[in-house]
């Protein structure tokens, strides 16, 4: 990495003057008169005259899912702001080269070579190095931020403190909420003990910035912490001409069958049970549809492979390994339906946000966290249940006009709310607030 100099990162800093976004040149170069007054963070260690933030990702990085793609979008937002980032992560992933962005991994005296999604010891294992080099980090470097991912957070809060930097709690999803799916731990007093560790967090934030969903939880529990929500773009590279049909052949689906798609994790809660339970459903009344399920990874697709050996079999069905992110629009293209059949989760599932700007007709769960970006004008909103979402997939597989009219109006919706200009805007909006109260608190 080419390390710059101070006056150089100076001139790469971001202002966000009246929304947009304006570099430390052009402000250097504007009359006084022109540049707001903005009041510098004197108490804090870490308060240059530029934006240096360290990113706390306990996840492999990269990998193309989930969490991994929206710390990689913040990365690149940030960077395109002009901000300086050390992203502190596991030893697990593949390396990527952003613009002022410098790759930091922890130790890995246990030689991992992956980690599954969700808890694991894995995890719990790579988070132990993880804080060690967090308190490294803290130690050896200046930094105007730190900017903590999921359980990350509970060291940061508690160094970012000690060190006098201010700290955002980037909540991906609801820790109680999401360990209480594992043997043990939905028991009544740990759920309780959990839900008072999260509570905490959310408090001593100085910023928490929540998946789409999870907003309503904090204000309920958290009200005084300054709170965003995250409306992620989508930045795919759409497929180019004929890549769907192609993908078509090699799948060896008919020309004229319809195809119904899930593209994301197999975890419990994605609800890949009850779409299973739908297919005969729909191939009672459609025999020609097709399921293609995207997303299998590290032994998850073996159960539903069990489940549906015949439709297998018969071409039904098509059970495919989580693929490259580059791979996803042409299979989002293949779609004539997509479905998100999630059961439970405060967290809105990064899938939906690429979905719309597919511009396919969606049939989702009608849940609090799908309605925080779908609604009836969108999409086709139905009750969980294998029932009610084979009923929702054949509305649309039956009705062209009314699939085209929600997919055109889910299109529009991306273009307008999920573009990238916006998310960066929003991203920099975030940073000036976080630094603004933490200002505010030390005065």
């Amino acid at each position: 990495m080419v390390t710059q100099s101070d006056s150089q990162l100076a001139e790469r800093a971001v202002k966000l003057v009246d929304g947009h976004a304006v570099t430390g040149a052009h402000l250097a170069a504007a009359k006084p008169a022109d540049a707001p007054a903005v009041p510098l963070l004197k108490s804090y260690r870490s308060a240059p005259a530029y934006r240096r933030v360290l990113l706390v990702a306990p996840q492999p990085f990269y990998e193309d899912r989930g969490t991994p793609i929206a710390v990689r979008q913040v990365v690149e937002g940030l960077s395109q702001l002009g901000y300086s980032v050390d992203l502190l992560t596991y030893p697990v992933g593949s390396d990527i080269q952003v613009p002022g962005m410098r790759l930091i991994r922890t130790a890995n005296p246990l030689r991992f070579k992956s980690v599954p999604v969700g808890l694991s010891t894995k995890k719990l294992l790579l988070d132990i190095p993880l804080t060690v080099a967090l308190l490294s980090r803290l130690r050896s470097g200046a930094y105007s931020c730190i900017h903590a991912v999921e359980e990350a957070a509970f060291p940061a809060v508690l160094l970012g403190r000690h060190y006098r930097v201010p700290v955002i709690y980037d909540m991906q999803s609801s820790l109680p909420e999401q360990l209480a799916t594992y043997p043990g731990l939905g028991a009544t007093p740990i759920r309780y003990l959990l839900e008072q560790l999260e509570a905490w967090l959310l408090r001593r934030a100085d910023m928490v910035v929540s998946s789409a969903g999870l907003a309503n939880l904090v204000r309920q529990v958290a009200p005084q912490t300054p709170l965003r929500e995250w409306q992620y773009p989508s930045v795919m590279v759409p497929a180019a001409r004929g890549d769907a049909e192609r993908l078509r052949r090699r799948l060896a689906i008919p020309p004229d069958r319809p195809v119904v798609l899930y593209g994301g994790t197999f975890q419990s809660y994605q609800g890949l049970g009850q779409l299973m339970e739908a297919i005969p459903a729909v191939r009672a009344v459609m025999p020609d549809a097709t399921f293609v399920l995207v997303g299998a990874e590290n032994g998850t697709g073996a159960a539903l492979r069990a489940q549906g050996a015949a439709l297998i079999q018969s071409g039904a069905l098509h059970v495919i390994d989580r693929q490259p992110r580059h791979e996803i629009p042409s299979y989002l293209g293949l779609a004539d339906v997509l479905v998100s059949p999630r059961s439970y989760g405060g967290n809105l599932p990064l899938k939906v946000f690429d979905y719309l700007a597919a511009g396919r007709p969606i049939v989702a769960t009608d849940i609090p966290t799908h309605r925080t970006v779908l609604n009836e004008d969108r999409a086709v909103l139905v009750p969980t249940g294998s029932t009610d979402l084979a009923r929702g997939i054949l509305s649309l597989l039956l009705d062209p006009e009314r699939a085209e009219r929600l997919a055109r109006a889910g299109r529009k919706y991306a273009e307008e709310h999920l573009g990238w200009a916006r998310f960066v805007d929003s991203l920099g909006d975030l940073y000036e607030a976080v630094h603004q109260h933490a200002f505010a608190q030390s005065a």
